[in-house]
């Protein structure tokens, strides 16, 4: 075990998350399209990670890194599957050993859906998932009572569809406002010596993209910024006739990506109003200068970027994701507030954070570094780069790894045995592939040697003789998912 340093007293620490929310949908990061006005605070008075991913860009795998600090192999989702009932460490759990007292809201998106890893409690809003015996989720409960058994699902749109439109429902019935207001009741209720760890999970912006009526006239369809498209994504154009409404790609044409962007963009404004209110609380209450909080989501939406959809994907739209960061006025480091971080992270680096802040044993094998570390600028090595990753969802050879340290981006497709390069401090929108630039053939190889290292302790499914294997049989999940990724002390 590593011991980080202690604090006396231990902060309270706060994780906000959304699901599907992508990098660059925050004024912070630059976007003067979208509504964040409380995020872009937040970051003001912390600090916001520019090169943040998700390693695993789809809801469930992505959730497992964040509770278990490991990279994908090791916590043995590979792609869209089920969160094992136990893992070795998790976080919950590790800051309830702590002496926290812990509690969820929101999307937990769990199997079975009233796991627990370690919360005291939590109070879910799982939309219209039923995944376990006789599930009704705690948000479903309650809006039953205040609607008199109307139908949730109203506004007639798909949890995966590309449509938007307004909510139909009266605002503070929207699961976004049920979130919100559940948090602002938990910090409220809050008292006793324990210091708190709250998980407060919003399950928009994802789809369907139904924000009430105020934040859907925020926008109008002409001051949506229309989808990036590289050259290299032609052949993601066509669309099946007729189109389903959860396509995953597709030219839709311009008016419906803009129509899409706003309803994604009306949604995330909700947000961040929800968020602003909780922030209040935390003022109000005198916690707020005690209290480390963590904004970030679980994977980006594409929303038509090279006429692809929803997520997935390891380009920019479904895997780059925000991450902001505000600690508490006793940890000092107020010259670093307002600063942009630039060395990638990830989702795996949020468990050894807290557990950093909390001053509490980190596990050595964790795969996550404290972003504490970066904010307080020690010296030594962070990772030269990350590792993303998918197995196949949509299409059966959309089958890739990839490798990024925020600059460049590697990809390697499986299936296909199809390389991609992009430089991404020239190029963020990856409309230019430079794989098969001569060029770039020197880098090109760099970044291929660098995947074929990260592979080798997979075996010769991934890597034979020193090359990469493909097409390589799909694999969901890893050896470890059954057998657990060993702690060493």
């Amino acid at each position: 075990m590593a011991q980080a340093k202690p604090r006396t007293p231990p902060p309270n620490i706060l994780l906000m998350m959304a699901d599907q929310w992508r990098g660059d949908a925050l004024g912070a990061n630059g976007n003067d399209a979208v509504h964040t006005p409380h995020l872009d605070r937040l970051a003001a008075e912390g600090v916001t990670f520019r090169a943040a991913y998700s390693c695993t860009p789809s809801c469930t795998p992505a959730r497992a890194g964040l509770l278990t600090g490991l990279a994908p192999w090791h916590h043995g989702m590979l792609g869209y599957g089920r969160v094992k009932e136990r893992y070795t460490v998790e976080l919950p759990q590790a800051l309830r050993d702590a002496a926290y007292h812990t509690f969820g809201v929101g999307k937990m998106h769990w199997s079975p859906q009233r796991a627990l890893h370690g919360f005291h409690g939590t109070l879910l809003d799982e939309s219209s998932r039923v995944e376990s015996p006789d599930f009704v989720s705690d948000y479903r409960q309650w809006f039953a009572q205040v609607s008199d058994s109307a139908d949730p699902d109203a506004t007639g749109l798909d949890w995966n569809g590309y449509d938007a439109r307004p909510y139909v429902y009266p605002e503070s019935w929207h699961p976004t406002a049920w979130t919100g207001q559940t948090a602002v009741d938990l910090i409220n209720s809050h008292s006793g010596d324990a210091p708190f760890f709250f998980k407060i999970s919003f399950a928009r912006p994802h789809s369907p993209y139904d924000p009430p009526l105020r934040f859907w006239d925020l926008h109008d369809d002409d001051s949506m910024p229309p989808p990036v498209v590289g050259s290299w994504a032609a052949k993601h154009a066509s669309a099946d006739d007729p189109i389903p409404i959860d396509t995953w790609h597709g030219d839709l044409g311009l008016a419906q990506a803009k129509r899409s962007r706003r309803g994604y963009y009306g949604s995330i404004a909700f947000i961040d109003d929800q968020i602003g209110r909780i922030l209040r609380t935390l003022r109000d209450r005198d916690l707020y200068d005690n209290t480390l909080i963590l904004f970030t989501s679980d994977h980006g939406d594409m929303l038509g970027d090279h006429h692809l959809w929803r997520k997935t994907y390891p380009y920019e739209g479904s895997a780059r994701i925000p991450m902001v960061l505000r600690w508490p006025a006793p940890m000092g480091m107020d010259g670093r507030r307002g600063k942009t971080v630039t060395e990638p992270v990830e989702l795996r680096d949020v468990l050894p954070t807290f557990l950093d802040a909390a001053g509490a044993p980190i596990p050595e094998c964790l795969d996550g570094a404290s972003l504490l570390r970066l904010v307080r600028g020690e010296a030594g090595p962070w990772r030269p780069y990350l590792d993303l990753e998918h197995s196949p969802c949509y299409a059966e050879d959309d089958d890739w790894t990839a490798l990024t340290d925020g600059e460049w981006k590697y990809i390697f497709h499986a299936g296909v045995g199809r390389e991609q390069l992009f430089h991404l401090h020239a190029d963020p929108g990856e409309r230019d592939d430079l794989a098969r630039d001569t060029a770039h053939a020197e880098t090109l190889a760099l970044w291929r040697a660098r995947m074929v290292e990260h592979l080798s302790e997979r075996g010769e499914a991934y890597v034979r003789d020193g090359r990469l294997v493909a097409p390589r049989p799909s694999q969901l999940y890893s050896p470890f998912y059954h057998s657990g990724y060993p702690a060493r002390a």
